[in-house]
């Protein structure tokens, strides 16, 4: 389906013509009919699969069209991280390039006191559109730099990484200031019972739309050591010994491991840091901009860096431990093997992590190559792989049917176009 099939506004269609963007992808297809409809809206899709655009087009598409008022703050859009929200800010500024008067203020921690002045002005003025982080917004609020009283559209994006960082009272805090007529989408790489639950305090009556995650890319070379906890590190020191490694990133399961393994690394002589939510948002941004620059080698993390982060150079992916959920494994390993790249992806199973990593395997309808323990470290548990499953059945909400609006059809003055394949995937 494309973008001129839709009652997109004629303005944002002649920005995504100019950004070369045609056909929609999956997410944008089911969620941009529903929001142009005036429905709540529960996206359930992965990090690059164009959820940015999903919810921004029909937004700023309605504004353009007018009815709202000219000095509030008609949408707030709510972002887990300051590199998040930078992105979304990004992607507004090209979707609004025709838009008269429809501009964004980009709001988050970390920042000095000049930056927090610039802020303030531009909240009090009457931003149109404002993309925050939970806790710089609230923040704001408190200083009375704004008023959500009219505010038309509240989205949350990567809903499950705000709750896993401490954010949900922050959430509602800030919901309970927006007027009962705002219009809500609330999107989530997963969907665990935390996620619903947000969702029922939020969302009226939400439209639920689900894309299935996308296995990992066959490029990346999985493989995983069937290990005891406490050979974990001399498998580490093992790699790094053998290997020139120098763009990696450790998951860990928990932040208190994070400290505990960067501590490891750096008595091996290992170029590493640490990054978890415990840091300061100056700190975090200090640490990814010396990741990014090469400063800095390896880079040990939670899962705060497993989803919304561009870094397409990642040699290998280690996950110290292995996550709770399939869909957050193919989140972690996905860092790699990006930009047309080769990457390595390498899990050490304990014997507490067996069960998951064996659903993980399930999930992917494959069994990831075992690799032998490095000589020395003794021998590991016994590595029972479960039976198949069958696939397990997707299950997808079909569409609604769509309203019809009193819009009229575009005329035939609108200058012709050289369709194109690309699909606005931000």
């Amino acid at each position: 389906m494309t973008f001129e099939e839709t009652y997109l506004n004629d303005n944002i269609l002649d920005a995504l013509y100019d950004m070369h963007f045609e056909t929609m992808t999956p997410i944008q297809e089911k969620c941009i009919p529903e929001i142009l409809d005036g429905n709540d809206v529960l996206g359930v899709a992965q990090t690059g699969t164009g959820k940015t655009a999903a919810y921004l087009l029909p937004i700023l598409s309605m504004l353009d069209d007018g009815g709202f008022p000219e000095d509030a703050i008609n949408c707030v859009v709510m972002s887990p991280t300051r590199e998040l929200a930078q992105q979304i800010d990004q992607a507004m500024e090209g979707f609004s390039y025709y838009l008269d008067g429809i501009s964004s203020i980009a709001v988050y921690g970390g920042n000095d006191g000049i930056r927090f002045d610039q802020e303030m002005k531009g909240l009090r003025g009457g931003a149109p559109v404002v993309i925050a982080t939970p806790g710089r917004l609230l923040s704001h609020l408190k200083m009375g730099n704004l008023d959500l009283s009219r505010t038309s559209f509240f989205v949350l994006d990567e809903a499950d990484r705000m709750l896993d960082m401490g954010f949900s009272e922050d959430i509602l805090a800030i919901n309970k200031l927006l007027p009962s007529t705002c219009q809500k989408i609330m999107f989530s790489a997963t969907m665990p019972d935390k996620i619903r639950e947000l969702a029922v305090s939020l969302l009226h009556n939400p439209v639920e739309v689900k894309i299935a995650v996308s296995k990992p890319a066959e490029k990346i070379q999985q493989s995983a050591y069937i290990c005891y906890e406490p050979q974990k590190v001399g498998i580490i020191e093992h790699l790094f010994k053998n290997d020139d490694l120098k763009r990696v990133i450790i998951f860990c399961g928990k932040k208190d491991r994070v400290k505990d393994i960067n501590r490891a690394l750096r008595k091996l002589n290992i170029n590493c840091a640490p990054m978890h939510s415990d840091l300061t948002q100056a700190e975090r941004d200090e640490v990814m901009y010396k990741f990014k620059a090469g400063h800095i080698d390896v880079l040990v993390a939670t899962d705060i860096v497993s989803r919304g982060i561009d870094i397409d150079d990642i040699q290998i992916v280690i996950n110290f431990d292995v996550p709770r959920d399939s869909e957050d494994y193919v989140h972690r390993i996905g860092r790699t093997a990006r930009a047309d790249r080769d990457g390595r992806a390498i899990t050490f199973v304990s014997e507490r992590d067996m069960t998951y990593f064996q659903q993980i395997e399930s999930f992917l309808e494959k069994t990831i190559e075992k690799t032998p323990l490095p000589d020395g470290l003794g021998e590991g548990p016994e590595y029972k792989a479960a039976p198949k499953k069958a696939s397990a059945k997707k299950h997808r909400r079909n569409s609604k049917g769509r309203s019809q609006r009193g819009r009229d059809k575009r005329g035939n003055g609108r200058k012709s176009r050289n369709k194109s394949n690309n699909k606005a995937a931000v």
